[in-house]
């Protein structure tokens, strides 16, 4: 295993992202369609904050079921992604090293950072990211 492999190597960069004035109905359905956990909030190409599936679960009821969207759809438009985001999010460049990240994560109580270069998002990295890597170096 190598010991300084950049995070660049392993992050995602086919991003998908939210706007400020985004609604969590369409939030939630981008997590669903592209079977993602975390998306980054951006204003331009700067990240502002970064919103988790579970952040919107966590406003909705967890008893709701498929009959009843009509519920879900309310609350989730009750909020903004503004209220609901993490607004304070540690970025790391993309130079950071996996081994960085996995320390970062590891203490932590989150399971993705934004990758930034020069005040613009280029990546995302993962908890899944970073064990996809580990066991590909263990094979």
């Amino acid at each position: 295993m190598k010991k300084r492999t950049p995070v660049s190597a392993i992050m995602a960069t086919d991003l998908v992202t939210l706007n400020i004035s985004d609604d969590l109905v369409t939030a939630e359905k981008l997590f669903l369609e592209n079977k993602i956990k975390h998306i980054p909030v951006v204003k331009d190409k700067e990240i502002i904050g970064m919103l988790s599936y579970t952040d919107i679960l966590k406003i909705g009821y967890s008893d709701v079921t498929d009959d009843e969207k009509g519920v879900e759809t309310y609350v989730y438009n009750t909020f903004t992604i503004e209220q609901v985001m993490a607004k304070n999010v540690i970025m790391v460049p993309p130079y950071a090293t996996i081994k960085e990240v996995a320390e970062l994560l590891t203490k932590k109580e989150f399971h993705a950072l934004p990758v930034v270069e020069d005040g613009e998002l280029v990546g995302i990295v993962t908890t899944r990211d970073l064990i996809n890597y580990l066991v590909a170096q263990l094979q």
